[in-house]
């Protein structure tokens, strides 16, 4: 995921002027003595910030729920925030300013692929754990590293196996011009492939594009069975109303890996986004007992106009308390320990269910869901119990290879 990673409306410059007032943020009644320091960046201005103002909610309610719980090593845990404003080059600051200036034990953050590969490599370099909390295109294999978010093993091979399943074995892939989209979309040809599909067409899409036609016209032509979109940000979110415009959501089945993370699903109309097929490990509709009571608190600490959670911004949360329980069973901030109390396996449960902690790899193995979009809403019709993060072909071993910091991608 690069710059502007599924952002779906700009909001006001009100609020992104509000936001950009101070160039960090601190918990309320923090205090400088006798703490624990951690360090976090999220775009809580600029192009990003419908994301990263929600990623920081969800980080600041975990922290929240860390300090009142006794901390971290019976210390209070004090997380210095800073806004990116969605500009590449301030991560490169700030993750080196966190390090050498802030003195942190830890960093999170980071919504974009493009701005986890400005941290991870400094974070390496100076010996500081990172967590990235995203979703995104996977293969990163680094053991200073630790991710939460879903891999391509499985919203991509559920979703499409899915898809498959209901409409047939034809696809047509649509994805953005850049890291995430083409990586995502060899994940899915191989997808389509080992389940004995095919792929009918492939076109890739400027973040800039948004006029569809020509495509809609090479879509008909194609008679795909299912199509399946990787879109990136608010220009490509017009494809679906000239997509309804034109009758094919009657016609031609649509799936993606990013519809509903900038609150769609609530900001188009039902006529528009009703019938998409999404694949997450989170949802607001999950029926389950730990999310609604995380949903309702997290409605109480700030409101009900933020659009929709999907998958990232509640694994922010996750990778906070993944980090405090790590320190808390070492009894340590120290790296080393830090790590392999992570790698023996650690679990957190939480609103989308537990995720644990893959020592092979630092990825998450966590319970994906099949949702799709009706009346304002997702129909939550799958569940997908206990899903191992991708690792094609036992590529990455960190306990066997510890040394490796490589980011491996799919072989077609």
């Amino acid at each position: 995921m690069t710059v502007k990673r599924r952002s779906f409306i700009k909001t006001s410059a009100a609020g992104a002027a509000a936001l950009a007032a101070g160039p960090y943020f601190w918990p309320k009644g923090a205090s400088a003595a006798d703490t624990v320091k951690g360090g976090a960046i999220y775009d809580l201005s600029g192009d990003l910030q419908l994301f990263g103002k929600n990623q920081w909610a969800c980080a600041e309610m975990a922290i929240d729920e860390i300090n009142a719980a006794g901390g971290v090593l019976g210390k209070k845990l004090e997380v210095k925030t800073y806004d990116s404003q969605s500009q590449m080059q301030a991560y490169n600051q700030y993750a080196r300013q966190m390090v050498l200036r802030d003195k942190v034990a830890v960093v999170q953050g980071g919504l974009t692929s493009s701005s986890r590969e400005v941290i991870r490599p400094i974070l390496h370099k100076l010996k500081t754990l990172y967590f990235y909390n995203t979703n995104y295109e996977g293969g990163v294999c680094d053991r200073n590293f630790f991710a939460t978010g879903a891999t391509p093993g499985g919203y991509v091979d559920l979703l499409s196996g899915e898809a498959m399943k209901r409409w047939g074995k034809k696809v047509y892939i649509m994805a953005a011009d850049y890291n995430y989209g083409q990586i995502t979309a060899k994940w899915i040809q191989k997808a389509v492939k080992d389940a004995g599909g095919k792929v009918v067409g492939e076109e890739f899409f400027p973040l800039t594009v948004n006029q569809f036609g020509p495509t809609i016209s090479k879509i008909q032509a194609a008679k795909p069975d299912f199509v399946m979109n990787v879109f990136v940000g608010p220009a490509h979110a017009s494809f679906y109303g000239q997509w309804a415009s034109a009758g094919m959501n009657k016609r031609i089945p649509m799936v993606s890996t990013t519809f509903g993370a900038a609150g769609e699903v609530v900001r188009m109309p039902p006529e528009i986004a009703d019938g998409i097929m999404t694949c997450y490990s989170y949802y607001e509709d999950l029926d389950i007992p730990f999310n609604k009571k995380w949903l309702a608190e997290f409605r109480k600490r700030n409101g009900t106009d933020y659009g929709y959670l999907t998958d990232v911004p509640p694994k922010d949360w996750y990778g906070w308390i993944f980090w405090a329980k790590a320190v808390n069973e070492a009894g340590t901030t120290k790296r080393e320990k830090v790590i392999e109390v992570l790698e023996g396996g650690l679990t957190v449960d939480g609103p989308g269910g537990p995720l644990t902690m893959d020592a092979k790899t630092h990825h998450c193995t966590m319970d994906m869901y099949i949702g799709q979009a009706k009346g304002g809403k997702f129909e939550i019709q799958k569940k997908v119990a206990q899903v191992p993060p991708t690792n094609t072909g036992n590529q990455c071993d960190l306990i066997a290879r510890p040394d490796t910091n490589v980011m491996y991608e799919p072989k077609i």
